[in-house]
């Protein structure tokens, strides 16, 4: 937990520093024509390569946070462990929030799915693997748990894979590992964090997913996946309420409490 909670520490300052400053929050955030530094051609140039980078803990160029244009009421995970901290998101209007489930690495985790099914956002910060696995092991796993439940088990084409970070001390080491894919009409990024520690027998986990139609990926990383994404990164809310639910956040809606005023 403690390495799960300074990961999420730096994640959020590298988030906080790449948006601008104050009098830049009346603007949108726009990622067209953003690239990864990554060798990866067949990547989309814009929101996709942003959020490439920004799940590698990169920041990205964000005029505003990202928040969400219509939420739903928030969802609380309703896991049985209490020393387990509270975790609980605002999903958007058209999705269905429920807890992640799977008998082999009994997860603590939320997925979020649009209504149609073509659609998919992940979040587990806590999964368990044999120790015996390593990182690639892991990674495919969570891959094909992607494409198996989108129907899918044919061959996919990488658009990107990230070179493995390693961080290592005192018989401790956590791997960080992603990589986006393509099938049939469906974009996915993955990305794990396996911390290995030298006395254990299991791996601790955290991953992501997130999928959606290759002609609606921009729009979704920039209008759903960014938004859910940043609301992990706070843990006092407070700043992100948005009492009259138009997707603006109350720090810069010129009327917090009238829908039809921003």
């Amino acid at each position: 937990m403690k390495s799960l909670k300074i990961y999420s520490i730096l994640a959020l300052l590298i988030l906080l520093l790449s948006c601008s400053s104050d009098g830049e929050n009346d603007q949108t955030n726009n990622l067209s024509g953003f690239t990864t530094s990554d060798n990866c051609p067949e990547l989309p140039v814009g929101p996709t390569s942003a959020y490439w980078e920004y799940a590698k803990g990169n920041p990205i160029p964000l005029n505003k946070v990202p928040v969400l244009k219509n939420p739903q009421a928030a969802f609380s995970y309703a896991h049985s462990n209490t020393a387990l901290p509270p975790f609980t998101l605002t999903p958007p209007q058209g999705y269905t929030a429920f807890d992640y489930t799977n008998p082999n690495t009994n997860p603590f985790g939320v997925n979020i799915i649009r209504n149609d099914g073509s659609v998919v956002w992940r979040y587990v910060p806590i999964s368990t693997y044999p120790a015996n696995f390593t990182d690639s092991n892991i990674l495919d796993i969570e891959i094909n748990n992607v494409t198996a439940a989108f129907g899918f088990n044919g061959n996919y084409t990488t658009l990107c894979e990230a070179t493995p970070k390693v961080f290592s001390e005192n018989g401790i080491a956590r791997v960080f590992r992603a990589r986006t894919i393509q099938f049939n009409n469906t974009i996915a990024l993955v990305w794990i964090a396996a911390t290995y520690v030298q006395s254990l027998g299991t791996v601790s986990v955290v991953s992501s997913v997130s999928a959606g139609p290759v002609n609606e990926f921009d729009t979704l990383v920039t209008d759903i996946f960014l938004p859910l994404s940043f609301q992990l990164l706070i843990s006092d809310r407070d700043s992100l309420s948005d009492r009259d639910n138009d997707g603006v956040p109350d720090i810069y809606d010129t009327n917090p409490d009238n829908p039809n005023i921003q």
